[in-house]
């Protein structure tokens, strides 16, 4: 079915229930960034594939709200159809709520579906239009009927994870969050965060790809601890009685009916994370809401976990500069053929299970799409002159790696492509080698990677950095480093990506991503400090680089990453791998 005709179909269905318009957030019902394909509802009725955006369906519009990752996808995607493509962020655009509020009549009846907004935006946005005389109404899933061979819920097979990586238990997680809760005064605790429930029971499946989780929900009280899942998951019966030794495991669809009768007293959940559906059974009076204490938890990886952090990365460089010393950089490929031949060298590496999130590879003007996805269309020749970004990441049975590295094709580069490359580079290596006091935001950090190319009036609008889970997702709340003014500390254990860019539409793009953990630094009479450990080991593009605007101390730090990049892979590369390894770290 087309578009055009879903949107027909769907518009009958809207006025039969006499709603004006239908809000379509485009996530699950645990709120997650990326979903599995049942849930993806946004590519279903608009076209456009991004992980972030907003439609919004009446009788005569369609609009797609897009941020400025996807400017330029979303345009393609949706081009020959009615949809029209909002700008967030740019000039008077109003975001999708404004726009609602702007353009529907009072006594207007806006419907979204109720297991697809959390509690927090459902009430308000409720209250938001309420003030224009406009009813959100919570809905069922309406794209559902029209919706032909919709995939199933997805119930791949749960592993667990080793205890040598995870480092702690899921009896002692438990425990920890039992000591939460009577700390605070509390009975329980609902937590419908998939990977908050994938690190607490330290259980990984594949439902998402490249998200090595599985749909579930927990509840944790002062006595019990429920798990409700898919029992078909556990494959091993060994494994489903290790489970259940610590959760009683109900199916996952009884999740809402049962916690009309688990959630007694006061309690905790995130309504951020919360759908609406369960409002009704989560609407105690002293209940108290926030962050998933298990997000805080997660976040702050335990030395095992970075132990298995900092061995994924060593794991994965020595992929990578084997796939890099292999190149051809006068060869021909086109954009999927170079993403998949780095793809084929971490396949040979120990404890690889696949990649962390969907390629991006490049070329040229897409490299300017910062998260561009080359398909068999629209893949690009690799041909002759230009810059290929090439960012990546990879999942290991002991930790998750993120990288980006923009890589020379062809003849020297220009003046402008060496200057552009490092004043991104000196941004990333400020950041990286930056001592902070404790409770320095994100925020606080970010004009730090930003600053060079600002003097030459130049910036770039994604965030800095975000943070990355142990075996898990790639991105991880809370923490990132951005303009956005988010209330999140950076503490021991958290770990980061530092990956600044460039991007001249039409033209090229340039990005340089490191992870960083943070890590205990110095204390002084005015406090405790922290700095940054960089876990990425792989060479940057030293014909890229400038040297006229580097100066002495990022020479040597340059020099010196390059020199424990030699002296913590060489034993494990191939002799051909080990000559371009020891030309590609050799001093500036």
């Amino acid at each position: 079915m087309d578009i055009e005709k879903k949107l027909t179909s769907l518009r009958n269905e809207l006025k039969e229930r006499s709603i004006d318009a239908y809000l379509v957030t485009g996530t699950d019902p645990h709120q997650s960034e990326y979903v599995a394909p049942r849930w993806r509802t946004r590519a279903f009725i608009s076209g456009f594939t991004g992980s972030a955006g907003t439609v919004v369906i009446t009788q005569d519009k369609a609009l797609l709200w897009v941020d400025s990752r996807y400017f330029i996808q979303a345009e393609k995607e949706i081009e020959n159809t009615e949809y029209e493509m909002m700008k967030l962020e740019v000039d008077d655009t109003p975001d999708p709520y404004q726009w609602l509020k702007e353009n529907l009549e009072k006594g207007a009846k806006v419907g979204v579906d109720a297991s697809s907004v959390s509690i927090a935006l459902f009430s308000s946005l409720s209250a938001d239009l309420k003030e224009k005389g406009i009813i959100l109404e919570a809905t069922d899933d309406l794209l559902d009927p029209i919706w032909e061979n919709r995939p199933a819920v997805p119930c791949t097979e749960c592993e667990e994870m080793s205890l040598e990586y995870a480092g702690k238990s899921a009896v002692e997680k438990v425990e920890e969050i039992r000591k939460k809760l009577r700390k605070m005064g509390l009975r329980w605790t609902f937590i419908a965060s998939i990977d908050d429930i994938a690190w607490l029971t330290n259980l990984r499946a594949d439902d998402i790809p490249c998200n090595p989780v599985f749909v579930s929900y927990a509840f944790i009280s002062l006595t019990k601890a429920v798990l409700f899942v898919d029992k078909n998951r556990f494959a091993e019966k060994t494994l489903l009685q290790h489970v259940k030794s610590v959760f009683d495991i109900r199916p996952y669809e009884e999740a809402v009916t049962a916690l009309k009768s688990l959630a007694k007293g006061p309690g905790y959940y995130s309504p951020e994370k919360v759908s609406e559906v369960f409002h009704k059974a989560l609407s105690g009076k002293n209940n108290l809401l926030g962050r998933d204490l298990t997000t805080d938890m997660k976040t702050r990886k335990n030395e095992a976990e970075l132990r298995g952090m900092r061995l994924a990365h060593i794991y994965d460089a020595a992929a990578y500069v084997s796939f890099l010393a292999r190149l051809d950089r006068n060869g021909k490929y086109d954009e999927i053929a170079i993403s998949d031949r780095l793809e084929a060298e971490r396949k040979r590496i120990p404890g690889y299970l696949g990649p962390s999130f969907n390629p991006i590879s490049g070329y040229r003007e897409h490299g300017a799409m910062c998260h561009y996805s080359a398909t068999k269309e629209s893949s690009s020749e690799v041909n002759g002159h230009g810059l290929l970004v090439l960012d990546t990441g990879s999942q290991f049975e002991f930790g998750t790696t993120d990288i980006t590295r923009t890589l020379l094709f062809g003849d020297e580069p220009t003046e402008e492509e060496k200057k552009d490359y490092t004043l991104v580079l000196k941004g990333h290596l400020a950041l990286s080698r930056q001592r902070f006091i404790k409770g320095t935001r994100g925020v606080q950090l970010d004009a730090i990677a930003k600053q060079f190319l600002w003097q030459y009036g130049e910036s770039f609008y994604h965030g800095t950095g975000h943070g990355v889970g142990c075996r898990l997702n790639v991105h991880e709340g809370p923490l990132r480093i951005s303009s956005a003014l988010i209330d999140v500390p950076l503490l021991p254990g958290m770990v980061t990506s530092d990956e600044p860019g460039l991007y001249k539409e039409g033209r090229y793009g340039i990005r340089i991503e490191n992870l960083l953990a943070v890590k205990k630094d110095m204390n002084t009479e005015f406090g405790e400090f922290y700095s940054f450990e960089v876990l990425t080991l792989v060479p940057y593009e030293k014909k890229l680089i400038d040297m006229s605007l580097i100066t002495d101390e990022e020479r040597k730090q340059i020099d010196d990453y390059h020199k424990r990049i030699y002296e913590e892979l060489h034993e494990l590369v191939e002799p051909d791998v080990l000559r371009w390894l020891s030309d590609a770290t050799s001093p500036l």
